[in-house]
């Protein structure tokens, strides 16, 4: 059966007709076009399908649709704003933090709900808030590293590649 909803991601409100069973990882990726959360284990895992769900992270790939009607998504793709990339974007760009990619978007999404709410966390915040998303790339340094350099951009206003040479 198909439901006609209503959804807001990344600022835009969009009616969209889904099948019923759908997670909201595939009504953003299947309906919608949004391919930057990634459908990893389909099981709530791997954190690559994160996605902000008013401001909190939230595992796609488990949430019913219906479960994000009248709440504000946020994806990877809504994270840049109209000056450029946001700086944990600048930041796992100059760091190398970003293998193969896959669970580049997941991790951006966490990192990002943490630095909103606190612009000075400590490592172990960092590897806290980061603690669902799995990376079989990296030893994750680089992925902390990059945090730490975003979270200083924020906090000093200035651009992550100015951090990055300080």
């Amino acid at each position: 059966m198909i439901e006609a909803l209503r959804l807001t991601v990344n600022g835009d409100t969009q009616e969209i007709g889904v099948p019923s069973h759908y997670t909201l990882l595939e009504a953003l990726r299947y309906v919608l076009g949004y391919t930057g959360s990634k459908q990893g284990c389909d099981k709530g895992d791997c954190g690559a399908c994160t996605v902000l769900l008013d401001g909190q992270p939230a595992l796609s790939c488990i949430l019913p649709v219906q479960e994000a009607i009248d709440r504000e998504v946020t994806t990877v793709e809504g994270l840049a704003g109209p000056d450029g990339p946001h700086p944990l974007q600048d930041a796992f760009d100059l760091t190398g933090a970003a293998q193969c990619g896959f669970c580049t978007p997941g991790i951006l999404m966490s990192a990002a709900s943490l630095l909103q709410r606190n612009q000075s966390p400590s490592n172990h915040e960092i590897r806290e808030a980061l603690s669902g998303n799995l990376c079989r790339c990296t030893g994750y340094t680089k992925i902390f590293d990059a945090v730490e350099i975003a979270a200083r951009a924020l906090r000093e206003n200035r651009p992550a590649a100015e951090v990055v040479r300080a």
